[in-house]
């Protein structure tokens, strides 16, 4: 018998899901960069991969090991490290304008609901219409994601947007649970 929809099994087993697919995108983001570029900020590394797929990543290393022995990531409060920012072309419109697909993902492991998440977005502007509820820019380099709703553990949003060149997109500021 299957279990009853909501139930605590339930959502044991959709986190287990969820987990289990985000190592498995974090082992071919890592098999896909042999051999490409990367740039190491502390705990934050930047994945730059080929040119000819004009794609970037963002990739966090969830346990690290400190003197204390004490900065164990999983079951601590989310944070805006939390959000992870995938950007990568798509083919360009008829006119030869280039296009980008944006997913924005939460994968804070504490099961934690990640809200008013702002985007560091520069001047950010499309020619392909967004819809402003998933992410619309409010000033110079702040653009909100998802209406400032909050964005649950695994939740991933996506859109795309037309431009000459694209964007660089970081997290600026979130508010978590």
């Amino acid at each position: 018998m299957a279990p009853a929809l909501g139930s605590p099994q339930q959502k044991r087993l959709g986190n287990a899901l969820t987990f289990m697919a985000l190592l498995l995108l974090l082992f071919f983001v890592e098999e896909s960069i042999q051999g490409e570029e990367t740039v190491s900020q502390g705990s934050i590394k930047n994945i730059v991969f080929s040119k000819k797929n004009n794609t970037s990543a963002v990739a966090r290393k969830l346990l690290q090991s400190t003197e204390d022995g004490d900065a164990n990531r999983i079951g601590t409060a989310c944070t805006k490290d939390d959000i992870v920012i995938f950007q990568g072309s798509t083919a360009p419109l008829p006119n030869g304008i280039p296009s980008y697909t944006v997913q924005i993902m939460n994968v804070c492991l504490s099961g934690c609901s990640i809200s008013n998440i702002h985007v560091s977005c520069g001047w950010f502007s499309s020619v392909r219409l967004i819809n402003p509820t998933v992410f619309r820019r409010l000033y110079y380099d702040d653009c909100l994601v998802n209406d400032g709703e909050p964005l649950g553990p695994g939740e991933c949003l996506s859109f795309e947007y037309a431009n000459t060149f694209s964007y660089p997109l970081s997290v600026s500021s979130a508010a978590s649970c």
